[in-house]
């Protein structure tokens, strides 16, 4: 059993504020989120992370919402679905809808707030908890496979890696989702103009809503265009004051 001063300690390891990463530090993981969504066959591997926050957006919204969670999947080729239960029209459904292409991006602006209090730890040990309640929801085992794989990956480094391996590691994963939500967007509409994807959430909330799915697409892509900028202005605060420019 933890002593209180053990427990005191872990309650300040994970609540305590760590130390400035190096401005360097914070440019580079920028660089390398930015590759591994540019680079067609680093994303083909990564994009999982995207799709897990994808249906992960899905699923919060329609719990939120009062909707009935009846199970997610997770595909070997990054595709995912979340089935829930309630009412087919109305708030809740568009509100459903809506959240998994903006799920990566907001995920990542609250990413970056936290690590622009220099909350490194507790971002991490966030993302193992969420990993673990979206897992009680899986419903096939490659879905199973991949939330325990990246949920032991991020516990791995958060317990026993380094201070600076776990910034870049934080750093690099938060620069991954506010580049990687914007992506797939393109991809979605791009997979639309050629007749694919019919039943796509746009198309879906299309037909909810009366409003074109373009208009949707857009919504999609002015919302993580958005998380990005801030997001970055977030992360990019400490850098930009470590090299003197102007704010």
């Amino acid at each position: 059993m933890l002593s209180i001063d053990g427990v005191t300690d872990l309650w300040d390891q994970l609540f305590g504020a760590q130390p400035d990463p190096p401005g360097m530090l914070v440019l580079l993981t920028a660089v390398a989120g930015f590759l591994a969504v540019a680079i067609r066959p680093v994303w083909r591997v990564a994009r999982n992370a995207v799709t897990i926050a994808h249906e992960g957006g899905h699923a919060l919204f329609a719990l939120v919402t009062g909707r009935k969670l009846r199970g997610i999947r997770l595909e070997f080729d990054t595709s995912g679905l979340t089935l829930s239960a309630g009412r087919p029209t109305g708030f809740g459904m568009i509100l459903t809808l809506l959240g998994g292409y903006i799920a990566p991006s907001l995920v990542g602006l609250l990413g970056a707030w936290l690590l622009g209090g220099n909350r490194i730890t507790l971002l991490l040990w966030l993302a193992v908890v969420l990993l673990l309640l979206m897992l009680i929801n899986i419903r096939n085992l490659f879905g199973v496979i991949s939330l325990l794989v990246t949920g032991a990956i991020v516990f791995a480094v958060s317990w026993y890696a380094e201070p600076d391996v776990q910034a870049a590691f934080a750093y690099a994963g938060v620069w991954f989702l506010l580049f990687g939500g914007i992506r797939p967007v393109f991809e979605l509409q791009s997979l639309r103009s050629r007749g694919r994807m019919r039943d796509s959430d746009p198309d879906q909330l299309a037909r909810l809503t009366h409003l074109p799915a373009l208009f949707w697409v857009t919504v999609f892509l002015a919302v993580n265009v958005a998380a990005l900028l801030a997001g970055a202005f977030l992360l990019a605060g400490q850098w930009i004051t470590e090299f003197g420019l102007p704010v």
